[in-house]
């Protein structure tokens, strides 16, 4: 093979073990067609890595990962785990994997394909032509400040306390990202922010209007968050990249994932600055519908997708798996999450034969 990279994989809960299984699949498949040689290494994460280890991110796990060139994740979590104390369940291991890699930058792509505009809740006007790309800060704010937790007051009251903190560097970084993307799509990108009564988004707000001296051909405008997610409803078409912070990024990237239809159909990318990233659906682990083939491994499919362009530098073979999805659906083979009159309903199986097919 003239390249090779060591892939690690971390199939996780639920759903996650058979849409992996087909992304493996379309990957040798690419590979094949394109002397890329891939090594896959298993490890475990959320609830799979309680069970085996006690832990929701064993230290091995982590370090295989470092030591990759890429983590394709699938999902984690489920509700045999809901009553574990917060740091042991599943999600803690997310975490825990995007700060041991330093990943804090998170894209979420939210496109409307043509196939699938009428799984839209919104009216095909609305969302005809939507391209989104939402750069979330993922290792600051709320969820990581200082302090935080449930401490009990003078008079024997509890009081939680969440801190939203970021550093002139924490931003610097996320918005030079973020204005990068742009560069390379729309050249437009909003910040989104709550510079009206919140002193840290005062900050955030200065930073990018400094950085965006370092990319005269970026236009950048501002929204406050609130203002954002009404007119990712209202207007969702003049959006091009967005860049937010921690907490507004996790509602807002959902929110554009729904003008889709499907958070079954949508990828993501976490990275760093030099160590590998993790690619993985924006969907959950469906505990629901585990093992029963009817997952919809499409947005794992892109995910993998989304590795090949962004962590591997193979945008050759990233393409090639973006159309046999699009050619997949132009076939009219659907998934029940994304099945409308006149389709073909398949499980997952049948849809990663599928997928195969269309990479001929």
């Amino acid at each position: 093979m003239t390249k090779q990279y060591c892939i690690t994989l971390l199939s996780g809960d639920g759903i996650g073990p058979e849409i992996m299984t087909v992304a493996v699949a379309v990957l040798k498949r690419v590979g094949e067609q394109l002397d890329i040689g891939f090594e896959f290494k298993e490890a475990l994460i959320g609830g799979a890595a309680i069970d085996a280890t006690g832990e929701p991110l064993p230290a091995e796990t982590l370090e295989i990962c470092k030591t990759s060139d890429a983590v394709l994740l699938a999902a984690i979590g489920g509700y045999q785990w809901d009553t574990l104390p917060s740091h042991l369940r599943p999600e803690r291991g997310l975490l825990g994997l995007r700060a041991g890699l330093e990943l804090f930058a998170n894209l979420r792509p939210a496109k409307i394909l043509p196939q699938l505009i009428n799984a839209s809740p919104l009216k095909r006007e609305v969302v005809e032509g939507v391209d989104i790309m939402v750069v979330r800060e993922l290792t600051g704010g709320i969820y990581f400040g200082q302090p935080k937790g449930v401490f009990e007051t003078e008079t024997g009251e509890k009081r939680g306390v969440n801190t939203m903190v970021y550093t002139e560097g924490e931003i610097d970084r996320i918005g030079r990202v973020a204005f990068d993307i742009a560069r390379k799509r729309g050249k437009k990108l909003c910040s989104v922010d709550k510079a009206n009564v919140l002193e840290v988004s005062q900050l955030w707000r200065d930073r990018m209007i400094q950085l965006a001296q370092e990319f005269p051909d970026v236009e950048l405008s501002h929204l406050y968050v609130d203002n954002a997610a009404m007119q990712l409803v209202r207007y969702p078409k003049p959006f091009d990249t967005i860049v937010t912070g921690n907490l507004f990024g996790d509602i807002l990237s959902d929110e554009a994932a729904m003008l889709t239809g499907s958070i079954g159909m949508l990828p993501s990318a976490s990275l760093g600055t030099s160590k590998p990233g993790v690619f993985e659906p924006v969907h959950g682990s469906a505990p629901d519908i585990a093992g029963q083939d009817k997952a919809n491994p499409i947005a794992q499919v892109l995910s993998a997708a989304m590795m090949l362009r962004y962590g591997l530098d193979e945008p050759e073979a990233a393409d090639r798996l973006e159309q046999a999805v699009l050619k997949v659906l132009d076939a009219d083979y659907r998934t029940g999450d994304i099945m409308s009159l006149g389709m073909k309903l398949v499980g997952c199986q049948a849809m990663g034969e599928a997928l195969l097919e269309a990479l001929g």
